[in-house]
């Protein structure tokens, strides 16, 4: 008994493919730690953080926004989403993945990737999908129908996300150009703030804006959706280490640094300004630094993450300023200043502090050479964004008007859209 209970692990130990050859346990369980840690951020986090920075007449419909579209995107990733962002797409390989993994067809309980079950990089890999076209949301609050919303999702996924994280994650050309972005400051951060953009001068502005004050309703919702996501931060950063090693302890360290620094650096140009600091100044500020941090946390150090965390409450404080106030673009939430060009400052100093003589984890390129890399790579997203995201807010025109009208914006998308109310006071 004793030797066939021997012949039988040698066995399995040289089975190709087999669980008990690859599948490592403290990974695995990191991975779907992680995975919780990402989906939290979307709900209740991104939700409850939006939700707060509206009028209180529109405070259910960001929310159910942002849970519907949770919903929705988990089906399309079911269907074709998880397919077209890592399978082998052929002769189309460098742009998009192909039709292999429809409906997760080859997807089994035995199926590994790397040195964790398959079904679990599947879910990781969602929860970011997830909360990219969850993002979008902040561009066009209080004014947008809820069915251009669930459209609108459907077909920007298929149209960006999908080809982008392929490009950037699934074997397409930004991975074999030598792109560097640990956890999406492109794939995600990038393309849901220049798709924001584009979607607030599409949808244009909100009825009174800029003249009429539109402050928070409850900053305290805002507060405790902001401490969710700076926590679930971690499982998007460490995360993408896709084990529980070295990489994922120090990418959870510098995410930390990075984001105390930008949320003070971000108050401390409010106090020089106005003389005061504020509580949505120092949540933005916090975001901006999760955002800016995110495509570089894998590849640098301590020292790296400060000077990028500085760098981003400044750049993108700067940015909120000028679309805003400047500009007078009404991007409801700050999603393309904060997102949009954190990730692209997060992408282009990810190309500066990976350099080993500046605590990072080392580059086979120079610093000028990546550099232009990671500038190349944010010119290509902003451009295939751009083009079609506008694109899919005209298909879905085709089916249903964008905005709702002026009437019901008046009295609130809560009632209009939903005949619900957020408060019974």
């Amino acid at each position: 008994m004793k030797l066939l209970k021997v012949t039988t692990l040698l066995m399995l130990l040289g089975m190709p493919g087999t669980v008990l050859a690859q599948v490592d346990s403290g990974d695995t369980a990191w991975l779907l730690t992680s995975t919780a840690l990402v989906l939290f951020m979307t709900i209740p986090g991104l939700s409850l953080f939006y939700g707060g920075l509206v009028r209180s007449k529109n405070a259910l419909s960001v929310l159910m926004q942002c849970f519907t579209v949770t919903c929705l995107t988990a089906l399309v990733w079911l269907i074709v989403g998880y397919s077209l962002s890592f399978s082998d797409g052929g002769e189309w390989n460098h742009l998009v993945g192909g039709l292999d993994q429809l409906f997760l067809q080859e997807l089994s309980r035995d199926s590994v990737s790397g040195t964790i079950p398959e079904s679990v990089f599947v879910m990781f890999q969602l929860t970011f999908a997830t909360i990219t076209v969850a993002l979008i949301v902040g561009s066009f609050v209080e004014r947008i129908r809820f069915s251009a919303v669930m459209l609108f999702s459907l077909v920007w996924l298929l149209l960006v996300y999908f080809p982008i994280c392929h490009m950037v994650w699934g074997g397409g050309w930004m991975s074999d150009y030598g792109v560097l972005d640990f956890a999406g400051g492109t794939a995600v951060h990038l393309t849901a703030g220049v798709a924001a953009l584009v979607c607030a001068l599409v949808i244009k502005k909100r009825h009174g804006f800029p003249q009429t004050p539109m402050p928070p309703h409850n900053l305290v919702i805002t507060v405790i959706g902001a401490s969710m996501l700076w926590v679930g931060w971690f499982g998007f950063n460490a995360g993408s280490a896709v084990a529980a090693g070295a990489d994922a302890g120090m990418a959870m360290l510098v995410t930390h640094i990075c984001t105390a620094a930008a949320s003070l650096t971000w108050i401390a140009i409010e106090y020089i300004r106005r003389g005061k600091p504020s509580v949505l100044g120092i949540v933005t500020g916090m975001v901006a630094g999760l955002v800016t941090i995110t495509p570089a946390s894998g590849f640098v150090g301590p020292m790296g993450a400060l000077v990028i965390g500085i760098a981003a409450g400044a750049v993108c404080f700067s940015a909120t300023q000028l679309i805003k106030v400047v500009l007078h673009i009404d991007d409801s939430l700050d999603v393309f200043p904060v997102h949009g060009v954190g990730g692209a400052l997060g992408t282009v100093l990810t190309g500066v502090f990976a350099a080993e003589g500046l605590g990072g984890v080392g580059m086979d390129t120079s610093i000028g050479e990546q550099v232009m890399i990671q500038l190349v790579a944010v010119g290509f997203v902003v451009a295939w964004v751009m083009i079609f995201t506008f694109i899919a807010l005209k298909l879905v025109s085709l089916v249903t008007t964008l905005r709702v009208e002026q009437e019901d914006e008046i009295e609130g998308l809560d009632i209009t859209q939903h005949e619900e109310i957020s408060y019974h006071l």
